[in-house]
Parts: C-alpha cells; sequence; structure tokens
C-alpha cells in the first residue's frame, strides 16, 4: 500500500472511529436508570474507559500523519487531514469533562502533534517550547473582538495611510485595526509610529514574533503575508484588507448585516469573469485536488469552476469568523498554501497569488463559506464608444449583499501604476456585463453591454472626503514615500 493510500485509509479509519465517538458521548451525557428506576449519571470511571478506544485511535492517526508528510502538491489530502483534525478538536471541546487528565494530556499531545507536523509555522517564535501551538493560537483570540487587519510594508505604506484616514475621518469606522508586517525592514519605526498616529485604536504587529517564519519567508513574500496575518491577529471575527482597498461604507456592516457571513462566518469575493478556456491545466489540477471531496453548493454555483473561467476570487478584502472551528481550520490550509515552498511550487504557478487558495483551502477543508453573489463590477467613467455607452476604470468593484457599492481596489487614484498623484472620483458603475480588459496593468479596462449606474451623490462625497484626506496624509508622509 502507498504512503497516501495509507494515509487515506487512516484518515478513513479514525473518522469513522471519531464518529463512534461521538455516539458514545450522546450515549454518555444522558443518564442511565438503575434497577430500582431512580436516575444515574454515569461516572468518570466508566466515561474515560468508553473513550479510550477512539482516543487510542486518534493517537494512532496522528503518528501516521506525523511519519508521512504530505508533498507540496497534495492539496487535497491535506484537506482530509485538516477535515480530521477538526473533527478532534470539536470532539476535545466536548469530552474535557468525561475523561481523566493523562487521557486529556494524551488527546492534546495527538491533536498538537499532527497540527505541528503540518504546520510547523504554528510554534510560537518568542517562546519555541511551546507544546501547544494551535491550543494557545485560539486562546490568543480575544472572545467577541471584532476588527480590521492590514499587511502593509514600505512599497504599500501610502495607500495603507489613505486607507485608515478613510476608515477613520470620512467612514467613522470604529474597528480597532492592526497592521501586520514582517520585520524592522519591512516596515521601519519612523513609518510605524506615523501610521498608528492616524487614529485611535491602531496597532502594529510584527507578525515574526508571533509565527515561525522559517517555512514562510514572509519578508519577501508579497501576497503571502496575508492569510497569516488574518491568522495571527487576535481578533476573533476579522475583517482582512489590501492596503490599496476603498471602501465606500462602514466595513462593520461586513460583520453585523451581511446574511451571508452570519450563516457561515465568511465572506469571500469574487474576481472578475475573464478568459473563459484559457487555463485549462489549472482546472484540471483544481479538478484532481477535488478527488473524493464533494463540491460544495457554493463551488457548485461557481462560474470559474464549472464554466472554465480563469479566475475565481479577489482576496483585496477577505471576512473570517475564527471562532468558529471549521473557518479556523480551513484558514490553517489556506496559510499552508502560502507557505515558501507550496506557494512556490503550486499555489502561485497555478493561481495569481493568494487569490485562489481563500475558496480552495475552505473548499477542501469542507468549512461552509459565502462568496459575493456578483462577480466583479467595474467602478470608473462612462465612455462611448461605437454608439455603446461603458463603462471604464482601472478597479474591481464588489457589492453589499443589498447590491450596493461597498469596496473597490486599486487605490483612490485614478491608476496607480502611471501616475502617482492623480486622484479621480468614479462617476458611473457596472455589473453583470462583459468585461474588456487592458492588455497591461497600466493600460485601461471596461465593461460593455449592462446597465450604466450612476455613483450616488453619498458615494460621490464620500469618495470626495477621502481623496481630501488621502491628500493631507500624502504631506505628512511625503519624505518617507519620495512624493
Amino acid at each position: 500500500m502507498s504512503v497516501v493510500s495509507n494515509t487515506r485509509y487512516r484518515i478513513a479509519a479514525g473518522a469513522f472511529l471519531v464518529l463512534t465517538f461521538f455516539a458514545l458521548i450522546l450515549n454518555l451525557s444522558s443518564p442511565s436508570r438503575t434497577l430500582w428506576g431512580t436516575l444515574k449519571s454515569p461516572s468518570l470511571a466508566e466515561t474515560a474507559a468508553a473513550h479510550q478506544p477512539a482516543i487510542d485511535a486518534i493517537a494512532e492517526t496522528s503518528r501516521s500523519y506525523v511519519e508521512h508528510p504530505l508533498s507540496t502538491a497534495q492539496f487535497g489530502d491535506m484537506g482530509w487531514r485538516v477535515q480530521a483534525m477538526r473533527d478532534w478538536v470539536s470532539t476535545q471541546d466536548k469530552i474535557r469533562g468525561q475523561i481523566t487528565v493523562p487521557q486529556r494530556c494524551d488527546l492534546s499531545d495527538s491533536i498538537e502533534g499532527a497540527a505541528l507536523a503540518a504546520f510547523p509555522f504554528l510554534r510560537n517564535p518568542v517562546d519555541p517550547p511551546d507544546w501547544k501551538p494551535l491550543h494557545d493560537l485560539r486562546h490568543r483570540f480575544l472572545q467577541g473582538s471584532k476588527g480590521i487587519v492590514i499587511p502593509t510594508g514600505k512599497g504599500t505604506f501610502r495607500f495603507a495611510c489613505h486607507l485608515i484616514s478613510s476608515l477613520r475621518d470620512v467612514l467613522k469606522s470604529e474597528l480597532p485595526i492592526q497592521i501586520m508586517y514582517a520585520g524592522e525592514d519591512d516596515l521601519p519605526a519612523d513609518h510605524r509610529d506615523i501610521i498608528t498616529q492616524l487614529g485611535s485604536q491602531i496597532v502594529t504587529v510584527d507578525i515574526t514574533t508571533v509565527l515561525d517564519d522559517k517555512t514562510l519567508q514572509l519578508a519577501k513574500g508579497g501576497w503571502a503575508i496575508k492569510a497569516f496575518a488574518a491568522l495571527a491577529s487576535s481578533f476573533e471575527q476579522v475583517i482582512l484588507m489590501d492596503a490599496d482597498a476603498v471602501f465606500l461604507q462602514k466595513p462593520e456592516t461586513i460583520l453585523n448585516d451581511h446574511p451571508g457571513y452570519q450563516a457561515t462566518g465568511s465572506l469571500l469575493f469574487h474576481d472578475r469573469l475573464l478568459w473563459k478556456g484559457a487555463f485549462p491545466e489549472r482546472h484540471q489540477w483544481w479538478e484532481h485536488q477535488m478527488e473524493g471531496h464533494v463540491p460544495s453548493a457554493t463551488l457548485n454555483k461557481s462560474k470559474v469552476y464549472n464554466d472554465g473561467y480563469a479566475e475565481e476570487g479577489d482576496s483585496g478584502v477577505v471576512a473570517l469568523h475564527k471562532g468558529r472551528l471549521p473557518i479556523l481550520m480551513g484558514l490553517l490550509h489556506i496559510c499552508w498554501q502560502n507557505t515558501f515552498a507550496v506557494r512556490e511550487d503550486f499555489t502561485y504557478r497555478m493561481g495569481y497569488g493568494d487569490k485562489e487558495s481563500w475558496w480552495f483551502g475552505l473548499e477542501l477543508s469542507g468549512a461552509n463559506y459565502t462568496m459575493e453573489e456578483h462577480y466583479g463590477a467595474i467602478l470608473g467613467w462612462a465612455t462611448q464608444q461605437n454608439g455603446k455607452t461603458k463603462v471604464c476604470s482601472f478597479t474591481i468593484a464588489h457589492l453589499d449583499a443589498r447590491d450596493k457599492l461597498l469596496w473597490y481596489n486599486g487605490s483612490l487614484l485614478k491608476n496607480k501604476a502611471v501616475n502617482r498623484l492623480e486622484f479621480e472620483v468614479p462617476s458611473h458603475w457596472m455589473v453583470d456585463a462583459v468585461w474588456e480588459k487592458g492588455a497591461t496593468k497600466p493600460d485601461i479596462s471596461c465593461m460593455r453591454d449592462g446597465v450604466v449606474r450612476d455613483v450616488t451623490a453619498e458615494e460621490s462625497r464620500i469618495l470626495s472626503a477621502s481623496v481630501d484626506a488621502a491628500k493631507k496624509v500624502d504631506i505628512l508622509i511625503k519624505d518617507l514615500v519620495g512624493l
């Protein structure tokens, strides 16, 4: 039997025993009747003895995970392992009071050993002898907390400052903000001092003091830091934002009002529908990794996965509730995809950066997740071509559950790739129509054959005020960013 087959067999056996374990829990938590008809709860000795076979089975499966690590190519198999570990942690939470202290230690050792073998970045670099990294990570999240996480370095510092000034001074968002960076060279002290002065409840966090960077190499990882920033944040509910994101509503609306987020504890956004049939090898690879996995209801609605378009996700904004165990474990899969070896071998070769790792990690981990209802819209300026009106710009826009503009990517600049000083407030938008992609990033893109919609007066006011705030910030930081 091959290592892969053996691993799958052990996963299946472990999953079966865990299901048996849950049945035992249900039986053992119910009092039984004595000969005289009175109710009697099982003793600790009885419940501990009944749970021991399942604890042994988990230990055996955990050892097989440690002894047979997966290759960088085995995304689907990592999904099975994440699902098994999720079930173990759930079981551990449920039966803590029904087993002895030695049994708790054994079960904890099995879970932590498997987790650390799969995700060595969980080891706390400040406290290397940490033997319960997954447990400690879960307890790092402040129960009930909500916040914004913005990864940035020197290269995106200016846009992060623009974003924060808009959130605080224009939208009046009160969510606390954590700025994530990867080491002193990534975001020096003078940059950190300025960014924390842009509003209240803004702190900076060196991610390399929270997670072990040996297998990550985040200082030069570009997009890779994003998943780990979401994981390392102390917020239980996280809105992860690219530094160049622009919001037209308070971001709180995602966590408080979006029905999809409320239902699943997650909200991901779609990319543009482009290049149908252009990347058959990508689709073949996705389908190979999905072998044995049942596609979710969300994936079954995907025009990218099912109809052959190129890119499913725009990861410029991601919302996750890490207090929900399936979401947290799915995030670990996403992080694994963005480790140095995996991203170099597959993730960034089979997709553009981290974008596809988010939905794919949650999908393979068996977590329910919510995608934005529409594929990427455009927010820009109306133009007439050949008797038809198009909307053109350099950004991708996204809608809330009420089909109102929520955010867009690309910064407040008209075209950040061409002119560092030109701001322009967009006037029109379009959704669910045909994209005409510019040949290169500096080239303008358009959407046609759809309804041209006006930016409302309130949306225009928000964007104009955000531009004014950004210009004031530029005066403050001009020496640091070379303006």
